[in-house]
């Protein structure tokens, strides 16, 4: 079992940063981990994701060039770091990991895909 549980959300304004952290614990092997978030009213969507190293990231179009995903490895914390912020970006922003290896160089960007969540972390940016 994994617990996920994030945290670093917030009240900000336009324009302004958040860096969210989700500390990973639970004796499984974690291999894929992601942001997603779920706007008021919408569906859960994906963010950003990264490979175990930090090799490679991948990022939803709407955030490419103001979020950047990280991941340290012997925290067991993954990272987001939201610069630039509009309102919306506003929604709950939730962790994701995968205990399912598909490759040390794959990019999960499937919400499907991912076996544990944590509880989410609400960030709000006002105009």
């Amino acid at each position: 079992q994994v617990q996920l549980v994030e945290s670093g959300g917030g009240l900000v304004q336009a324009g302004g940063s958040l860096r969210l952290s989700c500390a990973a614990s639970g004796r499984t092997f974690i291999y894929h981990m992601a942001w997603f978030r779920q706007p008021p009213g919408k569906e859960r969507e994906f963010v950003a994701t990264t490979t175990h190293f930090n090799i490679n990231t991948r990022y939803a179009d709407s955030v490419k060039g103001r979020f950047t995903i990280s991941r340290d490895n012997a925290k067991d914390t993954l990272y987001l770091q939201m610069n630039s912020l509009k309102p919306e970006d506003t929604a709950v922003y939730y962790c994701a990991a995968s205990a399912t290896n598909r490759g040390a160089r794959a990019l999960v960007t499937n919400r499907g895909a991912y076996e544990y969540w944590g509880q989410g972390t609400q960030v709000t940016v006002s105009a």
